[in-house]
């Protein structure tokens, strides 16, 4: 991703996240964290995916210990921020960036799985995780502070 790309990401991200009704007020504080490219690719490997040149999709890679790290332990890459722009929903875009993600991880050492959090009511997205061979990890959920979001843990173990 180059910063050409940030005001892309940033449109991709926010009508992902509201048009699948995640978030009713685009003014939603969270909203204003999925906005926040710019810091987002500085805290974080920010990758984009393409369709015909233009920007369709973003995703957020980081690791244990790194600021944008919600849920990752030692030897885990954790994903986070995925979203794909809603005019080319459903055309397997989102799958190809989750097996990219997988691929990329099984070729660092150290890394032997791959996590990510995902709010309990994103069922279209947990579809897609489970299909990939991502299993819920219950003890790991959490609940975002001040909200009534519980997010829900889901890991692949790499083999």
């Amino acid at each position: 991703m180059t910063e050409t790309d940030y005001d892309d990401v940033r449109r991709i991200t926010r009508d992902a996240y509201v048009g699948a009704g995640y978030f009713e007020d685009p003014n939603h504080p969270y909203v204003q964290v999925l906005t926040d490219v710019e810091h987002r690719a500085a805290h974080a490997e920010v990758w984009v995916a393409e369709l015909g040149g233009a920007v369709v999709g973003s995703v957020a890679i980081t690791f244990e210990g790194q600021r944008y790290t919600d849920i990752a332990i030692a030897g885990e890459l954790e994903f986070r921020m995925l979203a794909v722009d809603p005019a080319v929903q459903r055309g397997g875009i989102g799958r190809r960036m989750v097996e990219w993600i997988i691929g990329y991880a099984r070729t660092l050492e150290g890394i032997d799985a791959v996590s990510l959090t995902s709010g309990s009511n994103m069922v279209r997205a947990h579809g897609l995780y489970e299909s990939l061979g991502f299993e819920r990890v219950p003890s790991r959920d959490w609940w975002v502070p001040d909200e009534d979001i519980h997010l829900w843990v889901f890991r692949l173990a790499l083999q």
